[in-house]
């Protein structure tokens, strides 16, 4: 490719760019702050240092054109609700009192208010806090955050963009307050919300701001023609005020299919679109619509979800095919680069070939760079870039870590009767509480307990060489005989061991099967402070050998009570890491499937009757059009039959989903055919007992009555209160009493306390039925 004249504006830019810092220095500062070490001057400080770094990161890998507005202390979606006075009417006295403390009581709740309602960002795992709108919801612009931060960056001569969640996605993102009617629509205060946006972009404007994004996700997804019509007038009436920057409409994760003729036709400067995930279908649909004549085109050729070097080839072939579609060309990441670790350069222990696999969002800003320069000067001019990236490829593609060929022929041998029980449910119901004698209304928890410092210490320890593994194993082990004995002592019906051995629930895993890559610095953020290490899955995979056995039946060994075996499921150990791009998910699915299987075969062999699966990610993975739904959800379900079915009838089978719109794959939980399924149900006021009873779901189902992303303490009556609202959806044969989630990132004293109540308002509730039927 030659330099093109029509190619010269060319310029790198990125939706958004990994909030936490190089160690996480956002976490170790707002955690401090909610524990009172760190001042609230003192965390601002770090958070402007760490945007200062950011950019000027940016700035050094050749984007011209920084975000602004992306950085947040707990969640982009919250900031918008500040940003637009949406602030719910149990929380408006401390936002009144001191706006970081309710900002952050928004997110968390305290012990007297009960926090917004946690979900999946579209089919990612980052959370987001949900709007909570009413028809008698006043919105009011507040626009000092963006303007601060617009004016932080360009007084360090950036050229800066600031970055908005668009009002369409915000209200379609938006649930009923508490009190409202279920079937009320958000969207329909869209022209109430409107005049508040075009208030701040003004003020934008005002503060030196030339573009503003307005991110606008909600569009890749099924649309009606009403929200068409409401996103068309949106944007009429944002293109048409005078006093405004140029605006860039931006969508990413997929496929813009309908909304695009109704964008492309709208009084914007600019839009963004995917051309990662959606292939090449929004090529095809920008030339069906004659293409963006006079306006920009920011091109996401880059992916931002994944951590695979780029194909300079590919992506520069794509761009110079759009050169003749807009009047101007820029180059981006195919969304933020949020979902990524920071920097794969620091990954020392990896394999130095691989790591030139790998591209974390420095190198992906460096990528976008590469592309920009290449498009607007021709390919000579980065022809250094071009050769290094052939080479890299090829390695990868001629690596033999990516191939095993007993794994494959395993895989082929796979028949359908493989991934299906051999005795239906009310066989095996009737086999498994002949078997484990467990009372009305049992109770458990979903697997994990805290991990205290102690813990973290002596995996420190143990990876520094400061005690042998005889050590660190003396420490597992009194942990879990701590954990099993409370549990004892509680009450609990069905017990855990606690998991203290494991630092995260699919690294752990992942570490002892072949195929995958741990890092030690690749950190995402999950939800707040919450970050994750997703593992890399390079290649085929297999397990050589048990990895839960020993500590399962050690814990089994203390107790006369059941103790359940716990494992991820094969769906959530590729949605929870990076998975290899080089074959279908689906037979990356079932090669994974088949080593948990021969997991859960082991533990039952041991002596464990209840064995639990956890797929929280199975609703997060479901596709964003509903065309492509049936083909994921087939795969995804066989996997977890295939991980599940090869036990006995006696042996109880458990899986695990939380924060999801569990109503979008309320067949698929059925089609799992698991004996017991544990959800997420208390924020969302055992909404999802509901979908399970208007389904008919057939089997055992545990709506969890205390929410662990809280640091509430939920009272006995509160929880009782939950679970009969739940014995209004479920009988009370098929109801368990747990909590939402696991308990890794709660402390002690109150999952002592919350528990306590948890098993009080069990019994609680227990006698009354035994009363009522006496």
């Amino acid at each position: 490719m030659t330099a093109n004249p029509a190619a010269t504006a060319a310029r790198a830019t990125v939706y958004g760019y990994p909030r936490q810092g190089q160690n996480r220095e956002l976490k170790k500062a707002v955690e401090g702050y909610w524990k009172g070490r760190v001042t609230a001057d003192g965390l601002r400080e770090t958070a402007a240092g760490l945007r200062r770094s950011n950019w000027q990161q940016l700035a050094e890998a050749g984007v011209h054109e920084v975000p602004t507005g992306d950085f947040s202390y707990y969640d982009h979606v919250l900031d918008t609700t500040v940003m637009v006075g949406a602030v719910p009417e149990r929380h408006r006295t401390a936002v009144a009192a001191d706006a970081l403390d309710g900002y952050f009581a928004m997110a968390r709740g305290t012990q007297d208010v009960a926090p917004l309602e946690m979900t999946k960002w579209f089919d990612t795992n980052y959370h987001y806090l949900v709007p909570e709108l009413g028809p008698d919801t006043v919105f009011t612009a507040n626009s000092g955050r963006q303007v601060e931060e617009l004016g932080e960056a360009l007084a360090l001569g950036h050229a800066a963009r600031p970055v908005l969640v668009g009002p369409v996605t915000y209200l379609l993102l938006a649930k009923p307050a508490p009190g409202v009617a279920a079937d009320f629509e958000p969207l329909t205060l869209l022209d109430r919300l409107l005049p508040v946006y075009a208030e701040v972009l003004a003020d934008l404007r005002a503060a030196g701001a030339e573009w503003v994004q307005l991110d606008e996700p909600a569009l890749v997804q099924d649309r009606t023609p009403a929200e068409l019509n409401a996103a068309a007038r949106a944007y009429r009436e944002l293109g048409g005020a005078t006093d405004r920057p140029q605006l860039l409409v931006a969508s990413y994760f997929g496929r813009l299919g309908e909304a695009l003729p109704v964008l492309a036709k709208a009084p914007v400067e600019g839009l963004a679109l995917d051309f990662t995930e959606a292939g090449g279908a929004n090529l095809e649909d920008l030339a069906a619509v004659g293409g963006l004549p006079g306006k920009r085109l920011v091109a996401g050729v880059v992916n931002g979800r994944n951590i695979w070097i780029n194909d300079y080839r590919k992506s520069l072939a794509t761009l110079g095919t759009l050169l003749g579609l807009a009047a101007r060309v820029d180059v981006s990441a195919s969304c933020s680069l949020l979902h990524v670790p920071l920097d794969a350069a620091a990954e020392r222990d990896v394999d130095p070939q691989v790591r030139r696999w790998l591209a974390f969002a420095r190198q992906k800003t460096q990528e976008i760079s590469v592309l920009a320069r290449g498009l607007a000067q021709g390919t000579d001019s980065i022809a250094a870039e071009l050769a290094a990236n052939r080479a890299d490829l090829a390695s990868r593609a001629g690596s033999a870590l990516t191939r095993d060929p007993a794994v494959r022929a395993r895989t082929a041998a796979v028949t359908d009767a493989d991934g299906r029980r051999a005795q239906p449910y009310a066989e095996r119901a009737v086999a498994q509480r002949a078997h484990l004698g467990l009372p009305l209304l049992p109770t458990t928890t979903i697997g994990s307990f805290p991990q205290t410092d102690e813990l973290r210490t002596a995996r420190a320890d143990l990876r520094a060489g400061r005690i042998d593994t005889a050590g660190y194993e003396a420490r597992i082990k009194g942990e879990i005989e701590d954990v099993v004995s409370f549990q004892e002592k509680t009450g609990l019906d069905v017990l855990v061991h606690g998991e203290p051995e494991r630092n995260d629930m699919v690294q752990y895993f992942a570490e002892q099967l072949t195929g995958y890559l741990a890092t030690r610095h690749g950190w995402v953020q999950s939800y707040g402070t919450r970050y994750v290490r997703p593992p890399v899955l390079a290649g085929d995979v297999s397990r050589p050998e048990p990895m839960t056995v020993r500590w399962t039946s050690y814990a089994q060994s203390l107790t006369a009570k059941p103790v359940k075996g716990m494992l991820t499921g094969p769906v959530t150990m590729l949605a929870w890491s990076f998975v290899r791009d080089d074959q279908p998910l689906a037979e990356t699915a079932r090669q994974v499937a088949l080593a948990l299987r021969d997991e859960v075969n082991d533990l039952e062999a041991a002596g464990t009757s209840v064995i639990q699966v956890d797929e929280p990610a199975l609703r997060e993975t479901l596709p964003l059009r509903a065309a492509d739904h049936a083909s994921y959800l087939a795969w995804a379900t066989e996997a977890f039959r295939l991980t599940t079915s090869g036990v006995r009838p006696d042996t109880q089978i458990h899986t695990h989903m939380c924060y999801a719109e569990f109503g979008d794959v309320v067949q698929a939980i059925d089609d799992l055919d698991a004996d017991v399924i544990s959800l997420e149900a208390a924020r969302s006021h055992m909404q999802v007992a509901r979908e399970l009873a208007a389904h008919g779901y057939p089997r055992e189902a545990g709506p969890g009555v205390w929410d662990i992303h809280s640091p509430r303490v939920p009272s006995t009556e509160e929880a009782a209160g939950l679970l009969r609202t739940g014995l209004g959806a479920i009988p009370a044969e098929r109801l368990w009493v747990n909590p939402d989630c696991g308990l890794k990132t709660r402390g002690w004293s109150e999952t002592r306390a919350s528990l306590e109540h948890l098993v009080a308002a069990a019994r609680e509730v227990r006698a009354g039925l035994t009363a009522d039927n006496a």
